[in-house]
């Protein structure tokens, strides 16, 4: 199942939005226009939806309430609402399904979270709408979701695990290296990678030694002198550890662990990883830090190699300000989103047809597109 369609109303930087998605999706803006509040629309989702996860209430309070969620351009309206089709196939004409949440502060005493409209269809049939008969006389029922509740989403269970499916990826290499030294609690779905090895180590062992030797074939092309790639568990402790070999004057030596990788290495693991690791909806934000220019233009034809050995296509969402990455001819002009910040909030756009023309006549996204997001006072920064 992917998603072919977005509609937001007062979510964070959208004062409205209607956004077309595909397979792959490349979205593009400058800093605080909305990248990642955009990705964070289907993570939030995923947290209502996830079987252990606390619902809507949860969600919300996660994000630091509603005041946090709604937009401040949305003056006269306090709903916030996601409207989400999804189909087996981007080219179907309607979508097979079509979910709807709506909710907003009760606007009295304890001034709680209230669901203000919940609606489901599969295909053209309404299997829920809310608030129902039930709700009207107990409010309190309004604080959940049907999607959160086993016992109500039984006729659109397939939604409900589709949304509790979708995986975040923002490696922070330091979290990983120092993870024993950092300590602290870790977040929930570990969207930072401290908890990677643990991944890892939680594989079966055919399938992750298949993975780390496809993992060990690109990083032998990506970093100079790696030979070899192992999974290490520590013997006494029992802890996950990665391994790498470098060519060495001593056949024997160069090992190293993973605290001892680059940033950029280990990024690249974990970004290699991920694409192999399932097939729901994947959302990664900037995977093109601490990499090389060379390898982060490889990235749109690494993610179509993967697509195209999985027995399912995967979609993935993708926010980048990379230049290397957008000079790859091989991205569909049709998977690009365009953030442009006005008074009024966010808009989010396709290619318009000057700029699917000149990408016709044989410019890059990069030519096109970048120079549209950067800050127009961006010299003055060098007199500061």
């Amino acid at each position: 199942m992917m998603v072919t369609r977005l509609i937001l109303k007062n979510w964070r930087n959208f004062k409205d939005a209607d956004i077309a998605i595909r397979d792959r999706t490349y979205l593009l803006g400058p800093n605080a226009s909305g990248k990642s509040n955009l990705l964070d629309v289907f993570r939030f989702l995923r947290d209502i939806s996830k079987p252990a996860g606390g619902g809507l209430q949860k969600a919300v309070a996660d994000r630091g309430g509603i005041t946090k969620l709604r937009c401040l351009h949305k003056r006269s309206d306090s709903e916030v609402r996601i409207e989400v089709h999804c189909s087996e196939d981007l080219e179907d004409e309607s979508p097979a399904w079509k979910y709807v949440l709506g909710f907003k502060a009760e606007g009295k005493g304890a001034q709680r979270l209230l669901v203000s409209n919940e609606q489901v269809w599969k295909g053209d049939k309404r299997l829920l709408h809310r608030p129902e008969s039930e709700d009207s006389s107990d409010t309190t029922l309004l604080t959940q979701t049907h999607l959160e509740q086993i016992g109500a989403n039984t006729k659109f269970r397939d939604l409900a695990d589709f949304f509790g499916e979708v995986t975040y990826l923002h490696l922070v290499p330091q979290l990983l290296k120092f993870g024993d030294r950092i300590g602290g609690n870790r977040l929930e779905n570990d969207p930072f990678g401290q908890g990677f090895l643990e991944r890892i180590s939680k594989v079966t062992a055919k399938t992750r030694d298949a993975r780390l030797r496809k993992i060990e074939k690109a990083l032998s092309l990506a970093v100079p002198r790696f030979k070899q790639l192992k999974f290490s568990p520590d013997p006494s402790t029992g802890r996950p550890h990665l391994e790498a070999r470098y060519e060495h004057h001593r056949p024997n030596a160069g090992w190293q662990q993973e605290e001892q990788f680059s940033d950029g290495t280990l990024r690249l693991i974990g970004l290699l990883w991920t694409l192999l690791d399932g097939d729901s909806m994947l959302l990664l934000e900037e995977p093109e830090l601490s990499l090389h220019n060379a390898i982060v233009e490889q990235i749109p034809r690494m993610i179509q190699s993967v697509q195209r050995s999985a027995k399912r296509r995967r979609q993935i969402l993708i926010s980048t300000h990379s230049h290397a990455m957008l000079s790859n001819p091989g991205i569909d002009g049709r998977g690009v989103l365009i953030l442009d910040p006005t008074a009024e909030g966010t808009q989010v756009r396709p290619l318009n047809k000057l700029e699917t023309s000149s990408i016709e006549a044989g410019l890059s996204i990069a030519d096109v597109v970048l120079p549209q997001t950067r800050p127009q006072t961006a010299e003055q920064l060098g007199l500061w």
